[in-house]
């Protein structure tokens, strides 16, 4: 965005103002270092003061690096003042819409970029192939710098991905396959490093759950992810209980990390209380330390300005914001990231998953005879209350979870269209939709367990022991 002082900023929201402040403030620190002319410096500095004072006039508030605006910022439950219909943060996601939640209000709440037409199309240029039907179908829908990455790409510049899981159970249900499914896409078209974080020590501190467990759970859900496909060669898994210990090189980020990030802009970003244990406040900043090449010194040959790409859902953007804004004054490049929508419960999009609720999802322990039950009895539907009604007014796509679920796991586009006009016309019954959802998910989840089987422990171990991978640095 243009530095010009007689750019319109009443025009910006209170996030954006926030943001152009943040950048500016970068680029004084940039010049400075640089030691750039000093007139140059003194009006980037003017800027600066400018931009202050003018988020000072829209919010009632001073600038604080990392701490967003009050009326904009993430606490308990990430709404807004205005706008409460949605809660959205690192541990919650609700709504009260049967369509979901609405990602355009969280995109200019966040401050994030949708993913359009013309960044699918250059990812298509990039990659000389057809993009994965997330991109295509909105499933990731908004981005930060992903621009960035693409321009390194092109220019024969190394990244590498940097995704993760939360293993707060042992059975994990088909939804938590998204952000792998696509890593995994990822990581193939653009051929990169991936690393994986298990975060068993932030469900030990928010979970009522022994360390031990939390561990064993971590073991377990690398099971899975490694039956997703995953590189041995090309994929680094760890847990953060057992990485911690043995890597110098990450725990000096977190450190780093931990000195430029106050209490005050934790409670404010997370919404931590005073009640709060310690471990949860200084968590982010070691959710953050993957972000960073220097934290795998062993993949990266010690080089610290390889730029990191995070495919997550938009629920963890909170940690990615935190570490954007710390990272230029660590010297470290900013993260990009690619964020996903929210996979919803079998009952509706208003309502939330969870593993102590076998109905709402289907995990990827269910039989097939359990598939078809849930989804039979379970699955919301957007049909009508008569097959006479539904025959002559249709059902309503942007609420029935079959079409959400296919959107998903069907992969044929023309299929699914045919599958969407076919119900909202009434040609086609919910009963009818549901068994072409069985049919899809049936075989998913039994061709998952399959290739889970053939994971042992062994495995598990070659794949969380830290190693140099097949990338030269």
């Amino acid at each position: 965005m243009a530095d010009s002082p007689n750019c319109d900023l009443k025009s910006l929201s209170p996030l954006q103002l926030f943001e152009r402040v943040t950048e500016q403030g970068e680029k004084v620190r940039a010049l400075k270092a640089g030691k750039a002319p000093k007139d140059e410096i003194d009006a980037a500095v003017r800027m600066l003061l400018s931009l202050k004072l003018s988020y000072k006039t829209t919010t009632g508030q001073d600038y604080q690096a990392g701490l967003p605006p009050k009326d904009l910022v993430l606490i308990n439950n990430g709404t807004t003042k205005e706008e409460d219909e949605d809660l959205v943060d690192p541990w919650n996601v609700q709504t009260s819409n049967a369509k979901g939640v609405d990602y355009d209000k969280l995109i200019v709440r966040f401050g994030s970029s949708k993913i359009d037409t013309d960044l699918i199309n250059r990812i298509e240029r990039a990659i000389g192939q057809k993009p994965h039907h997330f991109l295509r179908r909105g499933i990731f829908f908004s981005h930060r710098d992903m621009d960035q990455v693409l321009d390194a790409y092109e220019n024969k510049k190394p990244f590498y991905l940097y995704t993760g899981r939360g293993p707060s159970s042992q059975a994990m249900h088909v939804g938590h396959l998204i952000p792998f499914m696509f890593t995994k896409w990822l990581q193939e078209v653009f051929d990169v490093p991936l690393v994986i974080q298990l975060t068993d020590d932030e469900k030990y501190l928010w979970k009522d759950m022994t360390i031990e467990k939390a561990h064993e759970y971590a073991r377990e859900n690398a099971k899975d992810i490694i039956a997703c496909g995953f590189d041995v060669n090309k994929t680094f898994i760890f847990s953060d209980l057992e990485y911690l210990g043995t890597s110098a090189g990450f725990y000096k980020n977190i450190v780093k990390v931990q000195k430029h990030v106050t209490f005050n802009q934790v409670k404010g970003i997370f919404g931590f209380t005073d009640s709060d244990c310690i471990g949860k406040i200084s968590f982010p900043a070691i959710q953050a330390a993957p972000s960073f090449s220097s934290s795998f010194p062993q993949i990266f040959n010690g080089k610290e300005n390889i730029q990191c790409l995070i495919p997550c859902a938009i629920d963890q953007d909170p940690y990615f914001r935190m570490t954007r804004d710390v990272a230029p004054r660590i010297g470290q490049p900013k993260p990009a990231l690619l964020h996903s929508v929210f996979f919803p419960a079998l009952q509706g999009a208003q309502t939330k998953m969870s593993a102590s609720d076998p109905n709402s999802s289907i995990f990827l322990t269910d039989t097939a005879k359990q598939i078809k039950t849930k989804i039979n009895k379970h699955a919301f539907s957007g049909g009508r209350d008569t097959i006479e009604e539904h025959r002559k007014y249709g059902g309503n796509c942007d609420v029935d979870v079959s079409i959400m679920y296919l959107t998903f796991f069907l992969e044929d586009d023309d299929r699914l269209e045919q599958l969407k006009q076919a119900y909202t016309s009434g040609e086609l019954l919910t009963g009818e939709l549901k068994k072409v959802l069985i049919e899809t998910m049936q075989p998913l989840v039994a061709a998952h367990q399959e290739r889970r089987k053939q994971v042992t422990d062994e495995i598990v171990q070659q794949f969380m022991t830290p190693r140099k991978l097949a990338f030269e640095f």
